[in-house]
């Protein structure tokens, strides 16, 4: 069997300008190519189209990540080309991949088999330059902080409250606390410092939640990086970084225009993660293939509980944007898993176990209905080790609880796998729906009383917790007005749990909330739950161990 990076070197790609206009009408004049197999959309041209009607967009989630894996990138690219295989205009929305995952455990964002989005190394490693022009944004604005102290303080900044991290695109935890500023007068004041991965900066949040030029000045102005010695906000506006800021992220906004192995188009823009940010590609991309394409499937990040809730209630709140269905991505390996047999047994046929994992992915199609409102209808990601005793009783656990199910092999045989799964969503997307669209809480409540509503009515905890520094810094958040903005939860994806271990569907927990931090361009204020880190480290063997060029040029080992 090939693997993934041999299977997309081995394709053969359509010239983008020939996608953009065959499958999207754009014409040449109106795209800014990166080679033959890429280009950036001419954003001046996606303003153009704003009287088209929207298409249906379709939202792909999953149930709760697994070390046996889910493949929710993949059936994303596999729905989008059985529909595009029907005939149907259909278009792709998938978030750009971090290099850090890429060099760590977790591998690339491309899809896998012959259902990915291509060309798969460009797309992993740098692509178009977007994450480079964002963490160079973020860490001028850095700089700039440490500047203006440095030369007198006029805004009399508390270089003890700076909030503002240097950020940078790959796993390093050497890099999560440290002091900068050391070595005499010349290099500036002393102060603890640190950096975050890039996906988990607010630059890409506001990167990912924009509209516009003008929108993305405004929202980077809006950037509180600390506060003064009397308590007041500092803005980004204040020390005048924000048009610098926009200026580098210019061409950046533009999104990115691909291919999948069958040729229906995507966009590939922005990258936020689920785990520590709101999990989304960018509103730019989405808006604009819901005016280009019939059928827009997009995914948010991880599981239901949390890419899910923060398309719903950040998301949607902020573009008014709304998912027509939704597809849950489950398999069998996983629910085995989430049933109690360790990642080396899943393999082996094992009913109970299925039947018991049934809970994790129970309470994600509850959610996904009752809570959110969206109608929605499972994908079976089959793996071959798969018995048909195994998938039939899936179909089955799946219908008692209310939805239908589609086995699909994407992976293996591309658009034509997940054919009957395209007929079901279309299906699905012709039936007037039973449930009406709706957030997790109300804008009126309280910061805190949103983060209880998320914790009590998605993941079944019984409380919320607080480190009393984040219960005081909350405080100070609402104080300074921010009290109406959306919340963001950083926890980890394997549990409803902040608990890694806990599968399943656990309930009466408790949230623990250990940090929090105001995101005020972005819109939406952090909670950083459990033992969560916004900078990731690697693992002991990490992927880049086994990545390689040949001599030919030739790139091996992504995965």
């Amino acid at each position: 069997m090939l693997s993934d990076i041999e299977i997309a070197n081995a394709a053969t790609l359509h010239r983008i300008t020939d996608v953009a206009r065959d499958a999207l009408g754009i014409s040449d004049e109106h795209l800014v190519p990166y080679g033959h197999d890429k280009a950036k959309v001419d954003l001046r041209f996606l303003a153009s189209l704003e009287d088209r009607p929207l298409g249906k967009l379709i939202l792909m989630t999953a149930l709760s990540p697994t070390p046996a894996g889910e493949g929710k990138t993949t059936t994303t690219v596999g729905l989008t080309d059985a529909l595009h295989g029907l005939g149907h205009r259909a278009m792709a929305c998938l978030r750009e991949p971090s290099m850090g995952p890429v060099f760590g455990m977790k591998g690339g964002a491309a899809g896998g088999g012959y259902a990915q989005v291509v060309p798969m190394s460009d797309i992993n490693l740098q692509f178009t330059g977007d994450f480079t022009a964002i963490a160079a944004a973020n860490n001028l604005l850095a700089a700039l902080i440490d500047n203006h102290v440095h030369h007198g303080n006029e805004l009399d900044i508390d270089v003890r409250s700076v909030t503002w991290k240097r950020v940078v695109d790959l796993n390093d935890r050497a890099l999560r606390d440290l002091v900068v500023g050391l070595g005499g007068v010349g290099n500036g004041y002393p102060r603890q410092d640190g950096f975050d991965i890039v996906v988990a900066s607010e630059l890409m949040a506001i990167f990912c939640l924009t509209e516009s030029w003008s929108d993305l000045k405004r929202r980077i102005g809006d950037i509180v990086i600390g506060y003064t010695r009397s308590k007041q906000p500092v803005t980004a506006r204040d020390l005048q970084a924000d048009g610098a800021m926009t200026v580098i992220l210019r061409d950046a906004l533009a999104p990115n225009l691909v291919q999948t192995l069958e040729h229906a188009p995507a966009f590939v823009h922005g990258g936020p993660f689920a785990n520590i940010a709101h999990g989304c590609s960018s509103v730019i991309a989405t808006r604009a293939a819901l005016r280009l394409a019939d059928y827009v499937v997009t995914e948010a990040g991880f599981g239901a509980d949390l890419g899910a809730e923060k398309f719903v209630d950040i998301k949607c709140r902020k573009s008014g944007l709304r998912p027509d269905a939704a597809v849950v991505v489950a398999t069998v390996r996983a629910l085995k898993y989430h049933g109690g047999v360790a990642v080396a047994d899943v393999g082996e046929e094992n009913l109970d176990a299925l039947e018991a994992g049934m809970a994790n992915l129970a309470r994600h199609l509850t959610n996904l209905r009752e809570v959110y409102g969206i109608p929605c209808v499972v994908a079976i990601n089959r793996f071959p080790a798969d018995t048909d005793r195994e998938v039939d009783r899936l179909v089955e656990l799946v219908a008692e609880a209310g939805v239908e199910a589609f086995p699909a092999t994407h992976f293996a045989d591309g658009g034509t796998g997940a054919t009957e799964l395209a007929k079901g969503v279309l299906q699905l997307l012709d039936e007037p729906s039973p449930y009406t669209f709706s957030y997790t809480y109300d804008d009126d409540l309280g910061l805190a009383e949103k983060v209880k509503a998320i914790a009590t009515r998605l993941y079944g905890a019984a409380e919320v917790t607080w480190d009393p520094k984040a219960r005081r810094r909350l405080a100070r958040i609402e104080a300074d007005g921010y009290g109406r903005l959306p919340v963001c939860v950083a926890k980890t994806q394997y549990s409803f749990s902040t608990d890694a271990t806990r599968r399943g569907a656990p309930s009466g927990h408790s949230l623990h909330v250990r940090e929090v931090r105001l995101s005020a361009g972005a819109g939406f204020v952090v909670l950083v739950c459990g033992d969560v880190m916004t900078m990731p480290g690697l693992p002991k063997v990490p992927a880049a161990a086994r990545i390689d060029l040949l001599d030919d040029g030739t790139i091996v080992g992504l995965s």
